[in-house]
């Protein structure tokens, strides 16, 4: 019996250090890695795809970092899944981390450099992708994506 209560009294404080762990982590909040990239075409235009879900407006290929996943291969992945190109990544650019650059909740976005060939086609989260002059970007821009190309532009990296 002795043995018995030994073990319900084991099994007890491991239940309260998995509920202790649990607690903790609904109490943690961190922000969403995500990876964006600037591609650009032999005319040195900028691939902006037309997001599809909210929020609305024109934007640069990216999205969310898998688990496991390395930011270049999600800026890879991402790029291939919504615009349909494969790109060649050059250098990574900067890190973008206010907690507002995301209305939907914080996140943390590393943008690369990267160029393309091709025509690209719409795909995934994206209802328009297409090549822009530099100097004839959409108004209508998502996310903080205008204030990372004018960086881009001013060479602020």
């Amino acid at each position: 019996m002795a043995c018995l209560d030994q073990l319900d009294n084991c099994m007890q404080r491991f239940y309260n250090h998995l509920r202790k762990d649990e607690i903790m982590m609904e109490e943690r909040r961190n922000p969403y890695p995500t990876a964006d990239v600037i591609i650009q075409n032999r005319k040195r235009q900028i691939l902006l795809i037309n997001r599809k879900y909210p929020p609305y407006g024109w934007a640069l290929p990216g999205g969310f970092v898998d688990y496991g996943e390395s930011l270049e291969d999600a800026a890879v992945r991402e790029a291939k899944e919504e615009t349909g190109l494969d790109i060649k990544v050059t250098r990574q650019f900067h890190t973008y981390s206010s907690p507002d650059r995301d209305e939907r909740f914080h996140t943390i976005t590393t943008v690369f450099i990267a160029v393309a060939d091709g025509e690209p086609h719409a795909a995934d989260d994206a209802s328009d992708a297409a090549f822009h002059d530099i100097d004839d970007l959409p108004d209508n821009m998502a996310f903080d994506h205008r204030d990372i190309i004018d960086d881009f532009i001013k060479e602020r990296y």
